[in-house]
């Protein structure tokens, strides 16, 4: 489950109230003259490239009657049921592109399927989520070290909205839109001036949620009947899964991938501070879902359950180098950190559950 991460960064991370704001456009904000509030005020203010022969014979993975991956809306006459998105979806363009790819990887490399589908997944992995990673990680640092910031300016706003206040019998009610109307200003503008809209920290999950699902639906047309490759991921198991194509019986893939996505899950709930209620509610949210996740992997062919399992461990350990002082220097984080994060965690870990 790929987006695990990026999702309980998003939540877990994510500001705090004081920042969730309209992100307007505004010029570069002046604290001097004619004070915070007038200044706030003032309208005067200012088929890709370069790609093996194998893809010109993209018809090796769809059926051989050239009509495409098989179709679950029925024959031909019906009228397109639910099941018409799902059909549609996995005879895509960025599907057929990530089956061309995995195919690649497996005729490049000359491994077996499941260890192709491994060193497809790390590379995918490493070299387009995690560079993403590292700028979520960069924003939210940014956005972490605007507090003290915004904090103290919300106070100066505050003396500066109850003067007016005072002077033109505004009530309660007035005084509170003033006051958030021209907060969001101001965040506005320190969210410009320090290039860090929290926007750009959900990032990751736009790219890695895309990419997650095409991959998922290439596995399963190669692993389909009708696929020219069927034969050839029906022997490219291993161990306890010989056969790529079917279902792992054994549930050893699908419990695996379950403990590792409840494993980062937890890895980022221990690192918060008085959650609030809605990110109470959003890691239970995930963990359900961490949870869910066990009896469809065990349904689906054992390559998916594979790349899924992959995947999440891949993920895991990004999430751990990314915890790393000599990583958050490279990245320049202006946040401070901890010198041991590693140990840190496991103590956070036995104390919630051991002790």
């Amino acid at each position: 489950m790929v987006i695990v991460g990026g999702l309980i960064r998003s939540t877990v991370l994510k500001p705090r109230p004081l920042l969730r704001a309209c992100f307007l456009k505004a010029r570069p904000l002046q604290l001097s003259g004619k004070g915070l509030y007038n200044t706030l005020n003032d309208p005067q203010l200012p088929p890709p490239s370069g790609l093996p022969s194998l893809w010109s014979h993209r018809s090796l993975l769809r059926n051989p009657s050239g009509s495409g991956v098989r179709r679950f809306s029925g024959a031909a006459g019906e009228s397109q049921s639910s099941a018409g998105w799902y059909s549609a979806l996995s005879d895509s363009a960025p599907v057929h592109l990530c089956e061309h790819f995995l195919v690649s990887v497996q005729e490049g490399s000359g491994l077996p399927w499941w260890l192709s589908i491994t060193v497809a997944t790390l590379s995918v992995r490493s070299l387009i989520t995690l560079p993403f990673a590292a700028y979520q990680l960069v924003i939210i640092g940014k956005v972490e070290a605007l507090q003290a910031e915004i904090s103290e300016l919300a106070k100066r706003l505050r003396y500066e909205v109850s003067i007016r206040a005072r002077e033109r019998g505004w009530t309660e009610k007035q005084c509170r839109f003033q006051f958030q109307k021209n907060l969001r200003r101001l965040v506005s503008q320190l969210y410009i001036r320090d290039n860090c809209h929290p926007f750009k920290a959900s990032l990751l999950v736009w790219v890695q949620l895309p990419l997650w699902i095409s991959l998922s639906l290439a596995l399963r047309n190669l692993s389909l009947d009708q696929s020219a490759l069927h034969s050839g991921l029906a022997a490219g198991g291993a161990l306890w899964f010989p056969d790529l194509t079917t279902p792992d019986s054994t549930w050893i893939l699908p419990v695996s991938l379950g403990l590792i996505n409840l494993l980062i899950v937890e890895m980022f709930s221990l690192q918060r501070i008085n959650p609030s209620r809605f990110q109470k509610i959003m890691t239970n949210f995930i963990r359900a879902i961490s949870v869910l996740m066990i009896p469809i992997a065990a349904t689906v062919p054992s390559s998916m359950a594979l790349y899924w399992f992959v995947s999440s461990l891949v993920g895991f350990s990004h999430n751990l180098l990314l915890r790393s002082p000599t990583v958050h220097k490279v990245l320049r984080l202006k946040t401070q950190r901890s010198e041991t994060p590693y140990r840190d965690l496991l103590s956070a870990f036995i104390n919630k559950y051991w002790k």
